[in-house]
């Protein structure tokens, strides 16, 4: 297929039209895919005043990641921070960390943070593609958005005939298997119904971990302007039971990489239910109006020792943080939005109202300690001196109003405005005391980005922006932090994006400066009181590229440089002043690179994941090494409908922390394994 694009604006002139050759069949290019994950309003992604990245699902078959972590880490300036503590999905970009900076959305909608956690979805079959908008993303999702919001993408139900099988296994008696389908159902209706199980043994004791998920989506479309589609998703995971290997004066204790300090019946088990019913209705040209209910269900369980002190000369390991949490979590809502099209401006506007309920069971205040052999280790089994019970129940209603317009101010020129006000009525009960407390949050979100199309392939874009954070997940307010408000963020984003001529590759360039203000610091006239007021700011450089070197051969990278730092802030009793340093789990640099060389029926792709050190603590006292990890996938097509791929993971079998678990730990990243995997197509 071939476009036009008139460039006689451009000078008094005319001139000749300039052919773009589509790219749209290209999976790893996406500046002229439209998407909905960075404005309510599908424009393509070379005209959105913003920086949003995605990976396909064919990018994601071709490296093997298999993990939402893996897939999504791989865009630019995103580094996964994922622990079993916080569900697995936490991530850092743009100098902000964790779940309450960083979202992960499913088709646009989030699931409400509780307690630092976020479980839903953890792998990446059933997902058309994943993307990434980086930068305050509280005009589209609300708060906690202010470094990146991740939103996964599902397959669509289909008339098309289309069946696709995945099976693999490899070591660690890892073991795998996938299969998704979609067809039509009659004259008015079609499916989409994807179905995911692994489980593996793991490289350590008490390594073991499973998880199946089920993914269905039904669609009834009696006429051209009316779609309705209704999923219902069911999704169980137990992910392993390993809070990190001991680290002593800095220091990894690596004769120790292989050990796990938890008790025998441990555990960590998630449980997901989400239903959905979608109206999409076209009552006329340039005008459409979308109407979601959902509901989701969380039940959530821990049961773990998640501290330990190693004692090299005496060879023990003292055990402590005997916890054992359970999360109940419901939410249900209604999206309404409507879009029109008058002249050259399209409008969007919407109405989001949800209610979500969490209730929380412990044993607090997690008393017990053991003492075990490091070496000949009695993991022994549970045995906390506190009882578990319900001790808490919150609810929090959310009303969200929102207004975008994208205005086509030139066939160059495109001015893109939006606004949007979250409301969120909180209250919650002591379940042991009867205590209960009520707040009202309200934060305004906004974006004024301008675009200019230098050519048909190349543009110029800048935006500024702001944004708002919670001081701690929404759902977990309690008694002290009841009286703060939401943390306040701007963003000032400049950028350059462009496709090369003929199909052959694409590269972006975002320069960005954040700052996000009223962060819990200590007050400086009494530091055992916390007040809002500190002060958090990040500047950086984000490139990314794909080019298309020959026929045979195709690179992928991006780079990612961000110096970020507390301007103002102050921890701890004694009210230690941290201004200026970098803010935990935060890289000054992390790149990617993938390498895929084709010829005949053969495919080899080679990759490289680069991540600079990061800070254990605010106070920069103890830092976690930079890594540079390589896998490899050599891929066999060995009929038109079966692909055969060798993954090879971490070739150099390096020793890396991953992510830290509190001071006194270190999550590992796993060491060299190999696996063998069948992808089917019919």
């Amino acid at each position: 297929m071939q476009l036009a694009f008139p460039l006689a604006a451009m000078a008094q002139a005319a001139l000749p039209d300039v052919l773009v050759k589509d790219s749209r069949d290209d999976p790893a290019l996406q500046l002229d895919r439209p998407s909905r994950s960075g404005s309510y309003v599908a424009v393509p992604i070379q005209d959105l005043p913003a920086s949003l990245d995605s990976v396909s699902a064919e990018q994601v078959s071709e490296r093997a990641d298999h993990a939402v972590g893996d897939a999504v880490s791989r865009t630019v300036g995103l580094t996964a921070t994922g622990s079993p503590g916080n569900g697995g999905l936490s991530f850092a970009s743009r100098g902000f960390d964790g779940v309450d900076s960083v979202g992960v959305a499913e088709d646009g909608l989030v699931l409400g943070v509780a307690a630092g956690t976020t479980t839903y979805p953890s792998n990446s079959w059933g997902y058309e593609r994943f993307e990434v908008l980086r930068g305050p993303g509280s005009l589209m999702y609300g708060s906690g958005t202010m470094g990146a919001t991740v939103n996964a993408i599902r397959k669509q139900p289909s008339r098309e005939r289309a069946t696709e099988v995945l099976l693999g296994a490899g070591a660690h008696g890892t073991v795998r298997a996938g299969i998704g389908a979609s067809g039509a159902l009659g004259q008015e209706w079609s499916y989409r119904v994807d179905a995911y199980g692994e489980r593996s043994d793991g490289e350590r004791d008490l390594g073991r971990s499973d998880s199946q998920k089920l993914m269905s989506g039904l669609r009834w479309q009696p006429r051209g302007d009316l779609q309705v589609d209704l999923t219902a998703d069911f999704s169980d995971q137990k992910p392993e039971r390993y809070f990190g290997t001991p680290v002593v004066d800095g220091r990894l204790a690596t004769e120790l990489r292989d050990k796990n300090f938890n008790f025998l019946d441990s555990d960590i088990h998630y449980k997901d239910q989400r239903y959905k019913a979608k109206l999409q209705w076209q009552p006329r040209d340039g005008m459409t109006l979308r109407n979601e209910l959902y509901h989701f269900k969380a039940d959530r369980h821990w049961k773990n020792i998640e501290g330990y002190s190693y004692d090299r000369a005496a060879g023990t390991v003292d055990r402590y943080d005997y916890l054992q949490i359970g999360h109940d979590l419901a939410q249900t809502g209604n999206r309404l939005g409507w879009v029109m099209a008058p002249a050259d401006h399209q409008i969007a506007m919407g109405w989001d109202l949800s209610e979500a309920k969490l209730t929380v069971a412990s044993n607090s205040p997690y008393g017990g300690e053991s003492q075990v052999s490091a070496w000949n280790t009695r993991n022994g089994y549970w045995d906390s001196p506190d009882a578990y019970r319900a001790r808490v129940a919150s609810r929090i209603r959310q009303n969200a109003l929102y207004l975008e317009d994208v205005w086509q101010l030139h066939p160059q020129w495109q001015l893109m405005a939006g606004v949007r006000r979250d409301m969120y009525d909180f209250d919650r009960q002591d379940l042991v005391n009867g205590a209960a407390f009520d707040k009202f949050l309200g934060g305004t979100s906004w974006r004024l980005g301008l675009t200019h199309r230098i050519s048909a392939r190349s543009s110029v874009y800048a935006q500024l922006s702001a944004g708002h954070d919670p001081v701690t997940s929404l759902l977990s307010l309690n008694k002290s932090s009841s009286g703060f408000s939401l943390t306040q963020g701007r963003q000032v984003e400049v950028g350059f994006k462009q496709q090369l001529p003929e199909g052959r590759g694409e590269w972006t360039l975002a320069v960005f400066d954040i700052t996000k203000k009223d962060i819990i610091t200590r007050d400086p006239n009494r530091p055992s009181e916390s007040i809002q007021g500190g002060q958090q700011s990040s500047t950086g450089v984000e490139f990314t590229s794909v080019l298309h070197a020959t026929k045979s051969l195709r690179v992928e990278g991006n780079l990612a440089y961000v110096d970020a730092r507390f301007d103002t802030l102050r921890e701890g009793s004694a009210g230690m002043d941290r201004s200026g340093n970098r803010p935990a789990n935060v890289p000054r640099y992390s790149a990617n690179v993938w390498a895929h060389y084709k010829t005949g029926d053969w495919r080899a792709s080679l990759g490289l994941r680069h991540v600079g050190n990061r800070y254990n603590d605010n106070a920069n006292t103890s830092a976690l090494p930079a890594y540079t990890v390589a896998d490899a996938v050599l891929g066999w097509q060995l009929n038109p409908r079966t692909t055969l791929n060798l993954v090879a993971r971490n070739l150099t079998n390096k020793t890396y922390a991953a992510s830290a678990y509190g001071s006194t730990q270190w999550l590992l990243g796993n060491r060299r394994s190999v696996e063998l995997a069948a992808h089917v197509r019919f």
